[in-house]
């Protein structure tokens, strides 16, 4: 009895999509990481609050920051009038000016000023630190010497005379401490700069007759940028304490600008007096958003750094 042997029919399998369908893309691994590290969560539902209130602070803050009554001031906060409301759930300062609309426009120079100040002195360290470790040489020398002299002075007492000389203002106060921020960016540029230049990418790139700036800037910086973004998240925490001690000392911006800075140094006068709210809603409002960019800092490490991936995630 003869069987009929049928060879079966072969399945084609859809492998090219199988691998791509089945590979998360970066901004979802980013996210998962994100939901798997949980404080940086609620470190990016405060960001989000913060930067929600900078963008829109004229449409959010029940009041002008800048209209003083007299006749209201040093509230307390949630004292409700005689109607039952409370005007001024944070209270007044000294002039009578409601003490959560300054908050609100506090920070919007702050964020302002914080992002500002990092994307200038990044940039500006960046493209000399990869100039300095590519090309090397003399060019190596006078851009490390010049970070060298920076960095034997201290940066606030450098910031507070070049201020003293240019003057208190946004503008001046951005081009200081972006200026301030560039060395920590050049040293980690041209680290990583002299560790790819010697890889076989770059020596492809020569090959096909890639010119200098284009193996620097399209070829290096991509693979260099992940350390230099986590540096410049934590930068911005920094620019922002360094802008509240500066509108502190009255180096800062305008007093009729609200700051969270000027807010505490217009505290120091009324603290004997009882008047506590001053000086604890600003200062909670720094720490809050200095904290939060510091655990964001920390989860953007662990993710960019593959030895570092998943540590602290759990």
């Amino acid at each position: 009895m003869e069987q009929s042997l049928k060879s079966p029919t072969p399945v084609a399998f859809p492998t090219a999509h199988i691998g791509r369908e089945s590979r998360p893309s970066a901004w979802r691994r980013a996210w998962r990481s994100l939901l798997r590290a949980r404080w940086p969560v609620i470190a990016l539902a405060i960001l989000v609050v913060i930067v929600f209130m900078a963008l829109f602070g004229p449409q959010v803050a029940p009041k002008d920051p800048n209209r003083q009554n007299l006749i209201l001031r040093l509230t307390h906060p949630f004292t409700p009038d005689e109607a039952g409301v409370m005007d001024f759930p944070l209270g007044t300062d000294a002039l009578g000016r409601d003490v959560l609309s300054r908050l609100i426009y506090g920070a919007r120079v702050s964020l302002m000023v914080g992002v500002t100040a990092v994307g200038i002195g990044g940039l500006l360290g960046t493209t000399l630190g990869v100039i300095a470790g590519y090309i090397g040489g003399f060019i190596d020398d006078f851009i490390m010497r010049l970070a060298d002299i920076q960095l034997a002075f201290p940066f606030i007492l450098l910031t507070i005379m070049v201020l003293v000389v240019l003057g208190a203002g946004v503008l001046n106060l951005v081009l200081v401490l972006g200026i301030g921020q560039w060395v920590t960016y050049a040293r980690m540029a041209r680290a990583q700069t002299i560790s790819q230049r010697e890889k076989e990418y770059v020596e492809a790139a020569r090959c096909i007759g890639a010119t200098r700036w284009r193996i620097m800037f399209t070829s290096i910086l991509p693979n260099i940028l992940a350390p230099l973004i986590v540096i410049a998240s934590f930068n911005v925490a920094s620019v922002i304490l360094s802008e509240a001690s500066l509108s502190f000392l009255g180096l800062g911006v305008p007093p009729d600008v609200p700051t969270w800075g000027g807010m505490l140094a217009e505290s120091r006068d009324s603290l004997l007096g009882g008047t506590w709210w001053l000086a604890v809603f600003p200062g909670v409002a720094i720490m809050l958003t200095v904290l939060a960019l510091n655990l964001l800092g920390d989860w953007l490490r662990d993710f960019l750094d593959p030895r570092l991936r998943g540590v602290g995630v759990q």
